[in-house]
C-alpha cells in the first residue's frame, strides 16, 4: 500500500503555557520515534510539529499502512540440550518450540553454529511487519506518556490522566481514519478550532488538508513557531508605527505565543502620570502581569503606550483595547501607592524589620547577614583602595528593600527598588547603584557591578552565601542547588576574572569565614572543598560550557592544576601556555616535565637544594648551571605577570633537559648522588610550572 501522511491530534483544555513548546516537541519526537522502531515510517521521516494553547499535534509524511517483512534469527538452546545421541529433538527441545509456535518439520531448518565455547541451535522465521491500524494507539499512549509532565489530572467519570482534560482524538492515515482508543477517546476525524472565532467542529478531510483547514475554518495557527513568527512581525510592525521600540520581549513572545491561536496586536495606552513611578515596576507589572508589550523611546524611557497580543481579530477593537487599559489601570496605581509608602520610610529604619526574617535557620537572620555583609565589603574595599565607608554603608543597606511594599508584591525588583529608594533618601549615588548591582552578575551573560564599590558588595553577597552553606554542609549535589550556589560561584569567578581584580580566592574565603559567630561553621574542611567547587566551575566558564565555545581542556588544567589564588592572572596565563604550546619544543619539555614529576613522586620525600660539589656528569652540570642562570629571569617575568615571556624562556632548557635524560641515571646507587640528582630535579620542576603545569601538556 502507498505510504501516506499521518495525523495525529489531542484536542486539549488550555495547555501550561510555558511548558507547551516542550510538549509539542516532545509528543511529535516520540510519535514519529514509535512509527520508526516499529518500520512504519522511513529513518529520515519528515514530520512537522503543532503546539497551541489547545492542541498537541504531528503529521509524518511516507506512513506506510503496514511494515515490511523482515527475517528474525533467535537462539534457541545449545545443541546439546536441544538434540540427544541420535540427534533427535530432546523434550526441552520440543517444549520451546510449542511454546514459540514453531512447527515441528522446522528442526531441519534450524542452523547449528558457535556460540560462545559452546554449539547452539538458531530458528530463523520471517516475521510479518507491524500494522499502522494495531500500534498507533499504543505508540500515542507511549507519547503521552513520555511527556514531561510533574502533574496529571482526572476529569469526567473517567480513569484517564492528563496536564489538562482531553476531548478529542484525531489520527488519520492520509483520508482514513486509524481506529484506537488513547486516553478514554476513540479516534476521529473532527476537531474544534477558535473558541468564539471558528464556525463549530470542523471535519478533516485528509491529514495534509489538517493546517490548511485549522487556518481557513478554525482561525488558528497551529504551528507554534509560525504563531511566535506571526506575532512577533506584528509587534515590530506596530511597534514602528509608533515610532517605538519593544525593548527586552523574546522571553514574553514565548509565552504569549502559548496563550493565543489567532493573534492580533493592538495599541492601548495608560495615563502619563504614571511615568513617575519607577519605569521597571511598571514594564514589571505590564509584562508579568498582563502580558502586554512595553514600548520604548531610542532611550530607552518607558512611553505610556503598550502593545496586547489580543487572541480576537475583529474590525472595531475598541471594546479589547478598552478594556485592556481599564485592567491595567489598578495594577499600575497599586505600583504608585506602593512606591509612594515605602518613600515615607528610609531604608535605614527598616534595618530593624530584617531581624524577625529568617535568612536560614542554621545561618541567622538577614539582619545578622548584612551585618556579616557590611564588614566583608568594607575589608574587601580596603583591599581593592576603593571607598571602605560607601561599600560599608551599601551592604549595610542592601537587603533593606526586601521589606519594602514594593518588592514585597515584586520580588524580581529587589536590589531596583533599593537604589531608587536609597537615592530617595539622600544616599550617594555609589551607594544607591551599588545597592542595586549586588545581586549581578544574576546569569550567564549578565553585565557586572561596575566600579569597586559595587565589586566589593556583590562578593561580598556572593561569598557569605558560599562559604555559610558550605560552612554548615549545604553542598550542591548532582542538579540540587536550592540556593543558587553554583551560581553565586560563577559570579564571584566572573568578577575577580573580567573586572580584573588583584584579590586572592584563599584569602576572601578565609576573610567571609571569620565573620561567622565562633562554633557556627562546623563542616570539616570546608574551605577546601569551596574552593575545590569553585575551580571546578572556573573549568567549566573557561571550556565554555554555557556558550559552546571556549578554551582547550588541556591548556586549562595546565593553569587550574596550580589552583592560582589570583583569578584575574587567569587568563594571562591561559594565553601564555597557548603561546608555550605552538612552539617547536613544548611536547618535548611537556613529556619530561611529566617524567619529572613521576619520579619525584615515586621518590618520595622533597630532595632540598642540589649540591654543585656532588655533580658529576657533563649533562647534570650544564643543567643545572642553565637552571641557575634562567630562574631569575623567569621569576622576575612571573613577578612582572609576563607569563608569555618566563614560558618561551623555559623552552631553551630542551636542549639540557633531553641531554640530561640521555646521559644522566636519575636513581643511581649510591645515596648522595641520587638525592642530589633528585635535588636538581625538583628545582627545575618549579621553575617550569612557576605558571602552569606543563605536565598536562602531554599527551
Amino acid at each position: 500500500m502507498t505510504a501516506r501522511t499521518l495525523l495525529v491530534e489531542l484536542l486539549t483544555e488550555e495547555l501550561p503555557p510555558k511548558a507547551l513548546p516542550r510538549l509539542g516537541e516532545t509528543f511529535a519526537t516520540k510519535i514519529v520515534d514509535g512509527l520508526k522502531a516499529r518500520g512504519l515510517a522511513p529513518a529520515d521521516a519528515a514530520f512537522r510539529t503543532y503546539a497551541s494553547p489547545r492542541r498537541l499535534a504531528v503529521t509524518v509524511a511516507k506512513v506506510a499502512a503496514e511494515g515490511a517483512a523482515k527475517e528474525v534469527t533467535e537462539k534457541l538452546m545449545p545443541v546439546s540440550v536441544a538434540l540427544d545421541a541420535e540427534g533427535r529433538p530432546t523434550p526441552a527441545l520440543q517444549k520451546k518450540m510449542t511454546a514459540k509456535g514453531i512447527a515441528p518439520e522446522a528442526v531441519a531448518a534450524f542452523e547449528r553454529r558457535m556460540d560462545g565455547k559452546a554449539e547452539a541451535l538458531f530458528h530463523t522465521a520471517v516475521v510479518p511487519g507491524a500494522k499502522l491500524a494495531e500500534v498507533l494507539a499504543d505508540i500515542v499512549q507511549d507519547a503521552v506518556k513520555a511527556l514531561p509532565i510533574p502533574k496529571v489530572m482526572r476529569w469526567g467519570d473517567g480513569e484517564a490522566t492528563f496536564v489538562r482534560p482531553v476531548h478529542k482524538l484525531t489520527m488519520l492515515h492520509g483520508a482514513d481514519v486509524v481506529p484506537g482508543r488513547v486516553l478514554d477517546l476513540d479516534s476521529d476525524r473532527v476537531t474544534r478550532g477558535h473558541r468564539f472565532m471558528s464556525r463549530g467542529e470542523i471535519e478533516i478531510a485528509t491529514a495534509d488538508a489538517y493546517e490548511p483547514t485549522l487556518l481557513a475554518e478554525g482561525k488558528v495557527i497551529p504551528s507554534f513557531p509560525d504563531r511566535r513568527d506571526d506575532i512577533e512581525r506584528q509587534l515590530l510592525a506596530e511597534a514602528a508605527k509608533q515610532g517605538a521600540l519593544l525593548g527586552e520581549y523574546a522571553d514574553l513572545l514565548d509565552e504569549v505565543a502559548a496563550l493565543v491561536e489567532h493573534p492580533t496586536v493592538y495599541v492601548g495606552e495608560f495615563e502619563p502620570e504614571f511615568l513617575d513611578v519607577p519605569q521597571e515596576c511598571l514594564i514589571l507589572t505590564m509584562r508579568a502581569n498582563q502580558k502586554y508589550f512595553p514600548l520604548f523611546d531610542g532611550e530607552g524611557r518607558l512611553l505610556n503606550r503598550f502593545l496586547i497580543v489580543s487572541n480576537m481579530r475583529v474590525a472595531d477593537p475598541a471594546n479589547i483595547i478598552t478594556g485592556n487599559a481599564r485592567v491595567v489601570r489598578p495594577r499600575l496605581s497599586d505600583a504608585r501607592f506602593f512606591f509612594e509608602q515605602d518613600k515615607k520610610y528610609k531604608l535605614e529604619t527598616r534595618l530593624a524589620r530584617l531581624a524577625p526574617v529568617v535568612y536560614h535557620n542554621k545561618l541567622g537572620s538577614q539582619l545578622e547577614r548584612v551585618e556579616r555583609l557590611e564588614a566583608l565589603a568594607g575589608a574587601i574595599a580596603a583591599q581593592l583602595g576603593a571607598d571602605v565607608a560607601a561599600s560599608k554603608r551599601a551592604a549595610l543597606l542592601a537587603k533593606t528593600d526586601l521589606v519594602t511594599d514594593m518588592v514585597g508584591e515584586f520580588p524580581e525588583l529587589q536590589g531596583i527598588m533599593g537604589r531608587y529608594y536609597a537615592l530617595a533618601d539622600g544616599e550617594g549615588q555609589v551607594v544607591a547603584d551599588a545597592i542595586q548591582a549586588h545581586y549581578q552578575p544574576r546569569f550567564a551573560g549578565d553585565a557586572l557591578p561596575a566600579g569597586n564599590v559595587a565589586a566589593a558588595v556583590a562578593l561580598a553577597d556572593k561569598l557569605d552565601a558560599l562559604v555559610g552553606f558550605f560552612g554548615i554542609g549545604m553542598v550542591p549535589t548532582g542538579d540540587r542547588d536550592p540556593f543558587a550556589l553554583r551560581r553565586a560561584a560563577l559570579g564571584v569567578l566572573r568578577i575577580l576574572m573580567e573586572a580584573p581584580l588583584p584579590l586572592e580566592l584563599p584569602k576572601l574565603i578565609d576573610t567571609a569565614a571569620a565573620g561567622f559567630k565562633p562554633g557556627l561553621l562546623t563542616a570539616e574542611g570546608f574551605a577546601a572543598q569551596l574552593q575545590d567547587f569553585m575551580f571546578e566551575r572556573l573549568r567549566n566558564l573557561l571550556r565554555g560550557d554555557e556558550t559552546g565555545t571556549g578554551r582547550d581542556g588541556a591548556v586549562i588544567d595546565a593553569v587550574l592544576a596550580l589552583k592560582p589564588a589570583r583569578i584575574d592572572l587567569v587568563p594571562a596565563k591561559l594565553a601564555a601556555v597557548e603561546a608555550f604550546r605552538a612552539l617547536p619544543e613544548a611536547e618535548a619539555l611537556a613529556a619530561a616535565n611529566k617524567r619529572i614529576v613521576n619520579i619525584l613522586k615515586k621518590a618520595g620525600a622533597a630532595p632540598g637544594e642540589p649540591d654543585v660539589a656532588l655533580l658529576q656528569e657533563a649533562a647534570e652540570k650544564a643543567l643545572f648551571h642553565r637552571v641557575v642562570e634562567v630562574a631569575p629571569l623567569v621569576r622576575s617575568h612571573v613577578a612582572n605577570e609576563d607569563y608569555t615571556e618566563a614560558l618561551r624562556v623555559l623552552a631553551g632548557l630542551r636542549a639540557e633537559v633531553d641531554r640530561f635524560f640521555e646521559d644522566v641515571m636519575v636513581m643511581a646507587e649510591e645515596p648522595l648522588t641520587r638525592q642530589n640528582r633528585l635535588a636538581l630535579l625538583a628545582q627545575l620542576a618549579g621553575l617550569m610550572n612557576e605558571v602552569a603545569d606543563i605536565s598536562r601538556l602531554s599527551a
